[in-house]
């Protein structure tokens, strides 16, 4: 299972996720508490070996603006969490991934009118999309008729939850950014149990 860590704003984050094994690292670029300007996302970008690919994490952004980071960052993938239309996904030339916050057994209909590269299931944001660091009814994906290797998880996921969601969802990529924080920072050790647990599943971690 591959691990996504989501938020991060400075090189010292940048330089543990990649020696704790991450393979993606997500850049917000939407209002939230971890947004970051596109100078400050180059500039960790630099610290970011080319096996790691980084993800531009959007809501409700222009084109134009989705295809001027992917310049100036060099972006591998870009994340949408916001209203985008199957018709914008298709329009951004990298990888895509789409974000469904999951209320209901409905919500799981939704990414079917969607032909992007992964799904990202999300429980309902609070203040911002996303990163409200709620587990939503994980039950509720058993439904799904996407592929597993396209299936992304986020949501309350923390080093002593990982091993529960992979048992019980699967995913290909979960994804994380508040569990891995201490005090709304993030936190190099709870980064490394994070990934160890994900990636090895005989470790069990208490952080």
């Amino acid at each position: 299972m591959r691990v996504k860590i989501c938020g991060v704003k400075d090189s010292e984050t940048v330089q543990g996720a990649v020696a704790a094994g991450v393979d993606y690292l997500g850049f917000m670029f939407a209002e939230s508490k971890r947004k970051i300007s596109m100078e400050t996302a180059k500039e960790l970008a630099a610290y970011v070996p080319k096996y790691v690919q980084k993800v531009g994490v959007f809501v409700n952004p222009t084109l134009d603006e989705v295809l001027s980071v992917m310049e100036n960052v060099g972006l591998d993938m870009v994340q949408l969490h916001g209203d985008e239309t199957p018709e914008f996904c298709n329009m951004i030339p990298v990888p895509v991934i789409k974000a469904f916050p999951i209320r209901s057994a409905e919500d799981i209909h939704r990414p079917k009118t969607y032909e992007v590269d992964y799904y990202l299931f999300d429980s309902p944001g609070g203040k911002y999309r996303g990163g409200s660091g709620m587990t939503f009814d994980w039950g509720l994906l058993a439904g799904i008729e996407i592929p597993r290797e396209k299936v992304i998880v986020a949501g309350g996921l923390t080093p002593n939850n990982i091993l529960a969601a992979k048992r019980e969802i699967n995913p290909a990529i979960v994804d994380v950014s508040s569990g891995v924080e201490t005090d709304g920072v993030k936190d190099k050790e709870k980064i490394r149990a994070f990934i160890r647990a994900a990636k090895n599943e005989e470790l069990t971690y208490d952080v």
